[in-house]
């Protein structure tokens, strides 16, 4: 055979042997790397469909803990104002059978739900599902939160619906079923997910398994096309191949191993030397370049860890916003970034945060936070106003930061299927600014930064609403006064300052004449229109630092603090005109009655340390004292007795006397 031969023969084994070898590589590396991502989706889908259902378990036990720790005449209200706002589908109050007519509360409100019906097997979040009734996977209609108060237990539920399963499989990009299904049928994979505590669903997500033949083809062809082809310039490359070639060769196949630190020698500048060195500088640029993916990986695990960690452990804004402004910075290589949220009170963009500003906005987190920017006006107002990202390299308004390119993207609530969405549109912007290494921000920078502002949007509505259900509790719905649970919680803390800085506290206990008499005549709409229309007086007679409450039915107190008698005299003078000389305009609703209903108010007055050394005590006696007033006619106010003392702490109101 002559050398042409032999160097043919060679480099066709030579080329054509990896050639193969690394088709079957390739090969068995795609078989294997779809049967990885379909595991690694379905793991990544395990754990966002737990948090979900975790999420959905906090959701109803907030609801429960709400609905438990609000009086009873309240706890129907709460319970609806909170199923209207979606964060539960029922709320149901099981403990001891009411006595026939026994009143549900003072304002004569109506009873909380309870029903025997309605569930048919519910998944406790505190357990797993169906523990004790031995229902089946199909049968779970509900999963509920259970919640106590004195003798009785408040359960709040959530239908198990195919809307609720859709938004679960949305969150992890799976399908999900309730119950067990049959594993991978019809090139279908699935998890199985089993009840446990804080999570009671059992359920089973299901992913398309990835089918590799078509893959499989292309390689087979591929092999061949590089067969065919290798045999028709086997000769004419066997001349002028000699040993640099089989160098490169060598060092390709280290290379495509991952030793990124093959070098090949360069004998002479001839092509093969030239290809011997674009191959070594390749080699270096590609190194350098898995080096810094591999740090990038690295950090931007770090924070998302961060993220992960803030986002699940506070509801503190101030924390969680610039976590994500940091990571969102770090994944995008922005130089600089903001964060704006729109302020209720005006709808104007308050500065949150900010990293990396130059020049008019480079302040103090305090001096930031006093920036505001009008919606509708330069790139960030255009983002909140029409919630649509933009970007581009011409720089930003003259108001907000200078820079050669920006990414600005609205941050939205979450989508929710009820009716009354507390936070519509934008709820603010995150703005980045100059990517590091590159001209400008491209689609991937996009897709990036909108899954933070998600992020972001999840972080302050759930705040918000966290927020919203704190003061559902602490006030009543009826005045918008505050309730007589946070009544307690104020009178003891305004005495021990009073007591600790030698200052006097005024306490007035208000109740409306004759309210028996407008619920009897006009009906209980007229009444609450009297009672909502008083608590309005109450507010307009009171200084900023004076606070009133509801303590139930048409009884209501106000503190006065730094007040002595003679201007807790004054103020009940005031309010007992503003109640007596404009009657309330209501709606008669039956021939033959006034549309303005007269009423008059007695007040009663005690101060502190004069007629009490504690809050009860104070209390009674400014109760005493209305009585007093009470019984020298109605429509007057009574100052408290000195020996007007009671005992222990607050207690809570007493039911309707009919004064």
């Amino acid at each position: 055979m002559t050398l042409r031969g032999r160097l043919t023969s060679a480099f066709l084994v030579v080329v054509l042997g990896p050639v193969l070898l690394g088709s079957i590589f390739v090969a068995l590396t795609v078989g294997a790397v779809s049967r990885e991502r379909t595991a690694e989706r379905l793991d990544h889908a395990a754990s966002t469909v737990t948090a979900a259902v975790g999420a959905l378990c906090r959701q109803l036990q907030a609801v429960a803990d709400s609905v438990a720790v609000v009086p009873e005449a309240q706890r129907s209200t709460v319970a609806e104002q909170l199923i209207a706002r979606g964060l539960a589908t029922d709320v149901r109050l099981t403990g001891p059978a009411r006595e026939p007519g026994a009143p549900t509360g003072r304002s004569g409100g109506s009873a909380l739900h309870q029903r025997s019906t309605g569930i048919v097997s519910s998944a406790d979040c505190a357990g797993p599902s169906s523990a004790g009734t031995g229902a089946s996977d199909q049968t779970l209609t509900t999963v509920s939160a259970s919640a106590y108060a004195e003798d009785l237990t408040v359960i709040a539920a959530q239908r198990i619906d195919p809307a609720l399963l859709d938004r679960l499989g949305a969150a992890g990009g799976v399908g999900v079923t309730l119950g067990a299904t049959a594993a991978n049928r019809d090139g279908t994979a699935t998890r199985r997910l089993t009840s446990e505590p804080g999570q009671p669903l059992p359920l089973t997500l299901s992913v398309p398994a990835g089918d590799p033949t078509m893959r499989y083809v292309v390689l087979l062809l591929i092999v061949l096309v590089t067969a065919v082809a290798a045999v028709l310039a086997a000769r004419w490359l066997a001349r002028s191949t000699t040993r640099p070639l089989g160098d490169l060769a060598w060092a390709a196949d280290r290379v495509a191993n991952g030793d990124l630190d093959t070098r090949v020698p360069i004998p002479r500048p001839d092509e093969l030397g030239r290809l011997a060195g674009t191959f070594n500088r390749m080699t270096r640029e590609l190194q350098s370049y898995v080096q810094a993916l591999t740090a990038s990986r690295d950090q931007l695990r770090r924070h998302l860890a961060i993220l992960g960690d803030t986002l699940s452990s506070t509801h503190d804004l101030d924390r969680i916003l610039p976590v994500i402004l940091r990571t969102a910075m770090t994944a995008t290589g922005a130089r600089a970034g903001l964060i704006l949220l729109a302020d209720p009170a005006d709808g104007r963009l308050a500065a949150r945060c900010g990293a990396g500003l130059t020049g008019s906005w480079d302040l103090s987190d305090t001096d930031l936070a006093q920036r505001r920017l009008v919606p509708g006006r330069g790139v960030l107002g255009t983002v909140a106003a029409t919630s649509s990202p933009l970007r581009g390299t011409t720089g930003a308004a003259p108001d907000e930061p200078a820079c050669e390119s920006y990414l600005a993207v609205p941050i939205c609530a979450p989508p929710s299927d009820s009716e009354t969405d507390l936070e519509p549109g934008a709820l603010g912007v995150l703005a980045l600014y100059d990517r590091l290494g590159g001209p400008a921000f491209d689609d991937a920078d996009l897709r990036t930064v909108r899954t933070f502002a998600g992020q972001a949007g999840v972080a302050v509505h759930n705040v918000r609403v966290h927020e919203e259900a704190q003061r559902l509790s602490l006030t009543d719905p009826l005045t918008g006064l505050w309730n007589y649970r946070y009544l307690r919680e104020v009178l003891r803390r305004e005495v021990e300052r009073a007591s600790r800085f030698g200052r006097m506290l005024t306490v007035l206990v208000l109740d409306l004449d004759h309210f028996k008499e407008v619920n009897d005549t006009y009906g209980h709409t007229a009444g609450d229109q009297v009672l909502g229309e008083f608590a309005r007086r109450i507010r307009i007679g009171l200084r900023e630092v004076d606070v009133a409450f509801r303590q139930g039915g048409e009884e209501f107190v106000v503190l006065l603090p730094e007040t002595d008698a003679y201007g807790g005299v004054i103020v009940a003078e005031r309010l007992g005109a503003a109640v007596r000389d404009w009657p309330v305009p209501v709606d008669p609703r039956r021939p033959g009655l006034d549309d303005r209903i007269p009423i008059s108010v007695s007040i009663g007055i005690a101060v502190f340390p004069e007629h009490g050394s504690t809050a009860q005590e104070v209390l009674d006696a400014a109760d005493e004292a209305l009585y007093a007033a009470k019984n020298s006619g109605r429509d007057t106010y009574r100052l408290a007795e000195r020996e007007s003392i009671g005992t222990g702490g607050p207690q809570p109101p007493r039911p309707v006397r009919g004064r």
